[in-house]
């Protein structure tokens, strides 16, 4: 066994009046330089809420951000998890198209298992999910329909107030995240039995360090979102030598 080291970002929200991303670009490169392998886990777009004239504009803008992040660092590995927020049925056809350019460069639907560790989105918590409900979850985000003035208007006015705040603690507890979650790794087959010992994820918005439930390590940075926690996760993840 060897120990590899790896970055985990989620819910980056690029290309939103929300996101505050943008304050940690350079500590994303510096940390995938330290990294063998460095996994976006999903959201790192949110292709419903950009400002951004339009969805083409969007995906466009995304991928010439994903060709520029995996060119300035060719000698880490870049995993490419899809959230919900960036489940765009239009961008995954085209992820396709340019992920050849890109020599160190991956994408996966749901989930990426790297020796003792396992990286997903999160958006397994929402339920009581199993693989065909969150396929039915994921199809709601395919097609993107723009929002209306007023909606638009109103989204942004909650979170220049920062009444968003106190949404992940009130309806996503610690507790019942990391139990949903365990219940779908249990249904994808995957545990502690496997040897799985660690799992990094999104989604919620909200920081988990280290936090223990039925044998696994559950791991979350938070959100660049304004008002919530954020952090670069690295760590070293045990896997087989070649």
């Amino acid at each position: 066994m060897m120990l590899c080291r790896v970055g985990f970002v989620a819910d980056l929200h690029l290309f939103t009046r929300r996101s505050h991303a943008h304050r940690y670009i350079e500590s994303m490169g510096g940390a995938a330089d330290r990294s063998a392998a460095f996994i976006l886990g999903g959201d790192i777009f949110d292709f419903r809420w950009s400002t951004l004239a339009t969805t083409s504009a969007t995906i466009e803008a995304a991928l010439n951000w994903l060709e520029e992040l995996t060119a300035a660092h060719p000698r880490c590995h870049f995993h490419y998890l899809l959230g919900n927020h960036d489940c765009c049925q239009s961008f995954l056809h085209r992820l396709e198209e340019r992920a050849g350019r890109m020599s160190n460069f991956s994408w996966h639907h749901f989930y990426l298992r790297l020796g003792d560790s396992l990286f997903l989105h999160g958006d397994a918590a929402e339920r009581r999910m199993t693989p065909e409900r969150l396929v039915k979850f994921r199809s709601r985000w395919q097609h993107v329909k723009p929002p209306s003035r007023l909606h638009r208007h109103a989204y942004d006015l909650v979170h220049d107030m920062g009444l968003h705040r106190p949404i992940p603690f009130l309806f996503h507890r610690k507790r019942r995240v990391v139990r949903q979650i365990f219940d779908y790794l249990q249904q994808i087959g995957e545990g502690p039995a496997t040897g799985l010992r660690h799992v990094y994820f999104g989604h919620i918005h909200r920081r988990v360090a280290n936090y223990q439930y039925q044998g696994l390590t559950f791991h979350n940075g938070g959100a660049p979102i304004a008002g919530q926690r954020f952090r670069i996760l690295e760590t070293l993840v045990q896997v087989e030598e070649q």
